[in-house]
């Protein structure tokens, strides 16, 4: 079974987003496949690459960057959201004066087309908000 999924909460605004984490870890284990997660409304804040949390808490950002790298699973961010919580790529960070972008490793921001076309491509849609 192919599997697209969805994350709208913030790393640390609930568990659904540790909940769609190990899914993914079990379901890429029971042989199935996962082609793209897409983070949007609060859950862009997984691709932030500087975010730096407390020494006695999960790297998480990390954890989805070698999750992809592993798997060869496309991590899309959300353009519009990504946007509005300042996120930038190196297009954008570049258009706006900045000398870096935030993206994290693993992460590349899309438009709807490649959220469409994910949607599509899978056997399930699972959102977790």
């Amino acid at each position: 079974m192919k599997y697209t999924i969805q994350v709208n909460a913030s790393p640390y605004q609930s568990n659904s987003a540790e909940t769609a984490y190990q899914f993914i870890k079990s379901a890429l284990a029971m042989g199935h496949e996962v082609n793209r997660v897409l983070f949007y409304q609060e859950g862009v804040y997984h691709a932030f690459k500087y975010a730096t949390p407390p020494d006695d808490e999960t790297p998480i950002v990390t954890r989805w960057s070698v999750l992809a790298r592993e798997y060869d699973i496309d991590l899309l961010v959300c353009i519009s959201a990504a946007q509005r919580r300042g996120l930038l790529s190196t297009q954008e960070a570049s258009q706006q004066g900045k000398k870096d972008n935030d993206i994290a490793e693993g992460f590349r921001i899309a438009g709807l087309g490649l959220w469409v076309e994910a949607m599509l491509e899978a056997d399930r849609f699972i959102e977790f908000s």
